[in-house]
């Protein structure tokens, strides 16, 4: 990897996310050698990859390369690859550019798309975790109108329009919500000679209410706006397969549809080579400390989504948020120049903030630890937050503008194919019906 040898004991950090950034971040200038993997040159703010995927903001405003947080800190290196085993005897990590060795390992790889292992529904549905699956999306959603304006066929045209989403989760319900306005305030502009009155958002949930990690309060809020809306929920339904057009439940209902977005779950985004007593198997997390030591290793430490930390509060480790992997990082980081002086480290307590999701205009809940509210106030409490979590003054300043002149025009500009998606399983018209 081309990485030169330090006096200073050599931290390597695999995964740019908000973990591994804060980690990053607060390890600047210390006595410490840090090298930090990652597949993308970039951060991304994932809580609004649902705006770029509905064209409300181009991918460049919620993206920051990691050199430029890093360019001015000492003994600090960036390497672009995927890591794909690590050799804990050896203590080296082996990647797609080559081998290294790390005196101290922080795993922050974060979390990917959870199928429960139903391979059909994987290889059909679209998920949204990067920039580029965001971007997929987006081009899927303009390319069926454009498609659906062409065929005679009106089912193959009804399905084109029909919109699937599984899980109620907050990206699920704000991704919903966005939809639900572009059916509202854009599509019919942008295709009047299309009936968008026939098109529907379904979203779909395996439990009982929408939101099931926020109060009740703030669930039941949620879901009247959605209704409101027009979005269809459908709670206690579970999805068992999706074909490429149909989408076949646990119960007599189905649905036809060419688009399938699959927010129903995560699991952490493992790597091979640990103790397999490491890993809770069914979410493919990794067991940790109140340190953030992985459990059977001194030097080896994971954070963020990959990490599980079970206690009495959290029997299932923290959840899978921005927030406890941040304070995490932040921590470990801490934690880590202690281990080097040989100092006694500080077990992780994690500080509830509270959770938040938007549904569209004016539109969002809020659950902070002692209160719980919606609406409007709500609504602008999220865009405050999320505006001065995004890393860059120019990113903020572009974001800003962008939901200024949206809420004005009640429009998104973004709405470009700039990297045609096509779906090999659907096929809507033949060349005589054109």
């Amino acid at each position: 990897m081309n990485i030169p040898h330090s006096p200073n004991p050599r931290v390597v950090i695999i995964g740019g996310g908000f973990a591994g950034l804060a980690l990053a971040k607060k390890l600047k200038n210390k006595n410490v050698q840090v090298v930090l993997l990652d597949k993308h040159n970039y951060h991304t703010f994932q809580p609004l990859l649902y705006q770029v995927a509905t064209g409300g903001l181009e991918a460049g405003s919620i993206a920051y390369p990691i050199r430029k947080v890093i360019q001015e800190y000492n003994d600090f290196y960036f390497r672009l690859t995927s890591v794909k085993e690590i050799d804990t005897q050896n203590q080296k990590i082996i990647s797609e550019i080559g081998e290294l060795h790390y005196d101290y390992l922080v795993i922050a790889t974060g979390s990917k798309t959870n199928y429960f292992g139903n391979k059909e529904i994987e290889r059909n549905s679209m998920s949204m975790k990067t920039i580029p699956q965001s971007l997929n999306i987006r081009s899927l959603i303009l390319e069926n109108f454009e498609q659906a304006v062409l065929t005679r066929d009106e089912a193959d045209k009804n399905a084109l329009i029909n919109f699937v989403l599984v899980g109620a989760g907050p990206t699920g319900v704000e991704l919903a919500g966005a939809l639900a306005e572009m059916k509202r305030a854009i599509l019919q502009k942008d295709y009047p000679d299309l009936d968008i009155s026939k098109m529907e958002i379904n979203l779909v949930q395996s439990g009982d209410r929408v939101l099931n990690t926020m109060s009740e309060k703030s669930s039941a809020a949620a879901e009247k706006f959605l209704i409101d809306l027009g979005v269809k929920v459908w709670k206690n339904v579970r999805v068992t397969n999706y074909d490429g057009r149909t989408i076949t439940t646990n119960s007599d209902l189905t649905f036809e549809t060419a688009t399938v977005i699959w927010t129903a779950g995560v699991q952490g985004a493992a790597i091979h080579g640990l103790d397999a007593k490491s890993l809770v198997e069914r979410v493919e997390r990794i067991r940790v400390n109140s340190y953030n030591q992985v459990l059977g290793y001194d030097n080896i430490f994971a954070i963020g989504d990959i990490a599980s930390m079970e206690s009495e509060a959290y029997p299932q480790g923290h959840p899978m948020m921005a927030q406890p992997a941040m304070q995490q990082g932040n921590l470990l980081a801490e934690n880590l120049v202690k281990l080097i002086a040989k100092k006694p480290m500080k077990p992780f307590e994690y500080n509830d903030k509270g959770s938040m999701a938007t549904i569209g205009r004016n539109l969002a809940v809020v659950d902070l630890p002692k209160y719980h509210f919606n609406g409007f106030f709500a609504w602008f409490v999220w865009m405050f937050v999320h505006l001065f979590s995004l890393i860059g003054f120019k990113n903020k300043a572009v974001v800003f503008l962008n939901w200024v002149y949206n809420y004005i025009r009640f429009d998104r500009e973004g709405r470009l194919i700039v990297r045609p998606f096509k779906k090999r399983s659907f096929t809507t018209f033949t060349s005589d019906e054109v």
